[in-house]
């Protein structure tokens, strides 16, 4: 044989259909290439797999250099690979933004992209192979070698080609294989990435990350009127990226300040997955109902099985219960879904009426003093295998009850900042309800305000709340509505809305004080 030629067919194209299933070793690139262009840009995709310098975090997150925050050792059991499989290399992962063009760079087992791509194409056979990759989110370099393999075991064939494109169709052999697969998991969404990528994302992302400076926090609660000294307060939580506990008397505007925190991160952006895997099992954890996409080219290139999204802010209520706190196992699809906690890493968690949930206090308290303490949380899944994963909230409690009453000491200690929000005085509740006047295009004098207080404290004997202006307005614009004249904020209208709103105090009450 000449030895030009052997040397020049000693690599094939995945389509080609000569049986050979040994591995094709990768073609050494020129050492004069190399050498010219020692470092790529992450968003370079050539599918060289020559290991990079550790690349800069660019997930847009606002990040202290300075600071070197305590970590845990976040190990993970090491997943023993099927004997088909090549070795994961978890050095080769370059971050979302390197697209991986081989299957050693993706991290995960061959096998689990295998049964992904045989399970997609049972369901919607024939596809071809640009759909494949835009379903997997795969480049075609990994779509290529999976393809090679699958055609080799007689799992796919080609039927034809679109243009270069070729279709991928599913062979008898291949759907008797897929039906089992579907029988342990439904799963055919875009590929997952590793336990331990998803850890290391995290990890660089977090929000302990965080520098919060006072230009960030005047920005976000700008529509609210709040001493200096309670800003400053929310502004050191956040550059903790420790847990806050709000408390106060009901209608101090607790609810509302929390989720305004989450504005204070809303210029910031992290990577989240679609799904990860774990021991074959898949969780998913983006959710389109809490994570918000950053549509820009960065968000277009790179690893697809990543999503770029403002940081998540998750608000539950009393609704909470101890199940949501746990992998949902869906019995049919044999699909997890993340739980709350964990879709909100990197992000906001409000624990909104905390007391007045279905779980009770002491078992969420209980469930978390490892979590927040030590930010790692342990998931259990259906067989019993325990799965340790980063917990990486800024967990907002927000509560009208007794903290006292509530928690003990020992939980207190492990929440970092505690702030309190009380009544307002009269400045403030002028402040406010010219706000609201200015939100419903409404103008109402300040004598007209300062009977309406005078009547809220000596007739109604109630202090003066942060709510009040916001409710009593919408309560004149109702009553114009239902009258169909044009809403007025005089004296008449202002006494029928306390009438409305205000539960008339019983003889010998006392009268308040704010």
């Amino acid at each position: 044989m000449d030895p030009s030629k052997s040397k020049s067919d000693a690599w094939r194209s995945p389509l080609h259909t000569s049986g050979s299933v040994t591995p094709q070793s990768g073609r050494t690139p020129d050492a004069s290439s190399v050498k010219s262009d020692p470092w790529r840009s992450p968003l370079y995709t050539s599918g060289s797999v020559a290991r990079q310098p550790a690349r800069p975090l660019d997930s847009g997150a606002r990040i202290d250099a300075s600071r070197s925050p305590l970590r845990t050792s976040g190990s993970v059991a090491v997943q023993q690979p099927r004997a088909q499989d090549a070795p994961v290399k978890a050095e080769l992962w370059r971050g979302p933004l390197h697209t991986p063009d081989t299957i050693a760079e993706l991290g995960i087992r061959q096998s689990i992209l295998e049964d992904l791509m045989l399970k997609i194409l049972y369901i919607s056979s024939p596809l071809s192979l640009r759909e494949l990759a835009d379903r997997t989110r795969l480049s075609f370099g990994v779509m290529n070698e999976l393809l090679r393999r699958m055609r080799s075991e007689q799992l796919c064939e080609v039927r034809g080609m679109t243009g270069n494109i070729p279709q991928i169709a599913i062979t008898s052999q291949g759907r008797s294989r897929a039906s089992e697969l579907m029988s342990m998991n439904q799963y055919t969404g875009p590929a997952p990435v590793s336990l331990e990528h998803y850890i290391q994302q995290v990890r660089e992302q977090s929000v302990r990350h965080l520098a919060v400076h006072p230009p960030d926090v005047e920005r976000a609660f700008a529509h609210l009127v709040l001493d200096a000294t309670v800003l400053e307060q929310l502004g050191t939580a956040l550059n903790s990226g420790a847990s806050v506990f709000l408390y106060g008397p009901s209608g101090t505007g607790k609810s509302t300040v929390a989720t305004a925190l989450a504005q204070v991160l809303s210029d910031d952006r992290v990577w989240v997955p679609h799904a990860v895997e774990i021991e074959g099992q898949i969780i998913c954890v983006y959710d389109a109902q809490t994570h918000k996409p950053v549509y820009d080219p960065v968000s277009q290139s790179g690893d697809a099985r990543w999503i770029l999204c403002h940081r998540p802010t998750v608000l539950v209520g009393g609704e909470l219960t101890s199940e949501m706190l746990e992998l949902q196992f869906h019995p049919i699809s044999k699909i997890y879904t993340a739980p709350v906690q964990m879709k909100a890493n990197n992000g906001i968690l409000i624990i909104d009426d905390f007391g007045r949930q279905r779980i009770r206090p002491e078992e969420l308290l209980n469930r978390w003093v490892v979590p927040l303490d030590r930010r790692i949380d342990f998931l259990t899944l259906s067989g019993g295998r325990k799965v340790e994963i980063p917990f990486d909230p800024c967990v907002v409690f927000a509560t009208n009850l007794d903290p006292a009453s509530l928690v003990d000491e020992a939980f207190l200690r492990r929440i970092q900042t505690k702030i309190e929000l009380g009544t307002v005085t009269e400045e403030q509740f002028h402040a406010i309800f010219r706000a609201v006047c200015g939100t419903c295009g409404l103008e109402c004098k300040g004598e007209t305000i300062n009977e309406l207080i005078h009547v809220i404290r000596k007739e109604m004997r109630e202090p003066l709340r942060p709510c009040h202006p916001r409710d009593l307005v919408n309560q004149v614009c109702w009553r114009a509505q239902y009258k169909e004249t044009v809403p007025c904020l005089d004296r008449d209208a202002l006494l029928n809305a306390v009438n409305s709103y205000f539960v008339r105090p019983t003889k010998g009450s006392a009268e308040p004080t704010d």
